[in-house]
C-alpha cells in the first residue's frame, strides 16, 4: 500500500501477459534492453496488468479494470495470460472491497488491456454484458471515446465497444474534456502518445505527489528514456514530448511513479545521475 498524505494507493494485479518482444520496444535494439526485461524462448517479454483501488475524499475508485472475464481460451493463449493471484475482482476481495462498493472508475484509455474488466457477461454462455461495477461511474477522455468507436487499421485489434460503449448509452460513463478533478486530491491528465486521448492520474494529497504512469511509459525504462517508446504508440513523437514535460515534473516534485507493466519495477523516483535521468526504485507490494 502506498500513504499520500490522505490518499490510500493498493497496486492490484490483473494478471500477466506475455507479448513479443517488438511490441513492447520496437526500434530499440535487443542488444540494448535483454539485461533490463529478458525474453522467454519464443522471444516474449511479460507485462503485467496492474490496476489501482484508491481511497479518497470518502470515495473507493479504481483505475484500470485489465482484461477482465470475457477472454475465450483461444484468446487467453493469444495473450499468454497467466493469473496466479487471480483477477482484479480477486485481488478487490482480498482488500474487503465488492464491486457494488466503488464508486468512481477511471479509464486511462480504452486499450483492451486496460478496460475490458469494465463489463462482465450478465449470464455465463451468454452474449449480453453488465457493468462490473454496477453503482460506479466510469471516466474518459472524450477523444479516446471518439477514437475508439472510430478505429482504423492500426487500432482496430485494440479497441472493443462491448467494453465501454453500453456505459456510455447507458449514461453511467461520463466522457471527459481534458484535465479534471475526479476526486479530491485525484486528477486525470491528458497525457497524449500512445494515444491522442490518453490520460495518467495524478494524486496530490499533504505537499506529496504521485503518477499513474499508465502507457505513457510502459516499463520504467521507458520513462528514463525519452527515445525509447513502444510500438503500440500511435503518435510516438508526440509521447516523447509528453514524456519530457512529465520527466521535468517527477524532478521537480520528487513525485513517486506507479508504473503498470513493469513486472520488476512496479514504483519509483527519478533522479538525477549526474547528466542521467534514471529511476531509483521504490519497493511496492501488490496486494
Amino acid at each position: 500500500m502506498i500513504t499520500l498524505g490522505e490518499i490510500e494507493i493498493h497496486l492490484i494485479s490483473d494478471g500477466v501477459v506475455w507479448v513479443d518482444r517488438g511490441g513492447p520496444f520496437g526500434l530499440v535494439p535487443l542488444a540494448l534492453w535483454r539485461n533490463i526485461q529478458p525474453p522467454d524462448d519464443q522471444q516474449r517479454v511479460p507485462m503485467i496488468l496492474t490496476c489501482l483501488l484508491v481511497r479518497a475524499g470518502g470515495q473507493t475508485i479504481v483505475v484500470d479494470t485489465g482484461l477482465g472475464t470475457k477472454l475465450n481460451d483461444k484468446e487467453r493463449r493469444i495473450w499468454g495470460l497467466e493469473r496466479p493471484a487471480g483477477t482484479l475482482l480477486d485481488g478487490l476481495a482480498r482488500l474487503g472491497v465488492a464491486p457494488d462498493e466503488v464508486d468512481l472508475v477511471i479509464d486511462t484509455h480504452l486499450h483492451g488491456d486496460h478496460c475490458a474488466g469494465n463489463t462482465m457477461f450478465a449470464e455465463e454462455g451468454g452474449e449480453a454484458v453488465r457493468p462490473t461495477f454496477p453503482r460506479a461511474r466510469y471516466v474518459v477522455q472524450r477523444r479516446e471515446y471518439e477514437d475508439a468507436m472510430r478505429p482504423n487499421e492500426r487500432t482496430r485489434a485494440t479497441y472493443f465497444p462491448i467494453n465501454y460503449e453500453p456505459l456510455v448509452t447507458s449514461g453511467q460513463m461520463t466522457l471527459l474534456d481534458g484535465d479534471t478533478e475526479v476526486a479530491p486530491g485525484v486528477r486525470v491528465v491528458v497525457t497524449p502518445g500512445h494515444t491522442p486521448g490518453h490520460q495518467c492520474v495524478l494524486f496530490e494529497s499533504g505537499g506529496e505527489h504521485a503518477l499513474f504512469v499508465a502507457d505513457l511509459a510502459s516499463y520504467a525504462v521507458h520513462f528514463e528514456r525519452l527515445g525509447w517508446m513502444t510500438a503500440y504508440d500511435v503518435e510516438p513523437l508526440v509521447t516523447l514530448e509528453t514524456k519530457r514535460r512529465w520527466q521535468e515534473w517527477a524532478l521537480e516534485t520528487n513525485g513517486l511513479l506507479i508504473f503498470q507493466h513493469d513486472t520488476r519495477v512496479p514504483a519509483g523516483r527519478l533522479v538525477r545521475d549526474g547528466k542521467v535521468r534514471r529511476i531509483e526504485p521504490v519497493p511496492v507490494a501488490l496486494a
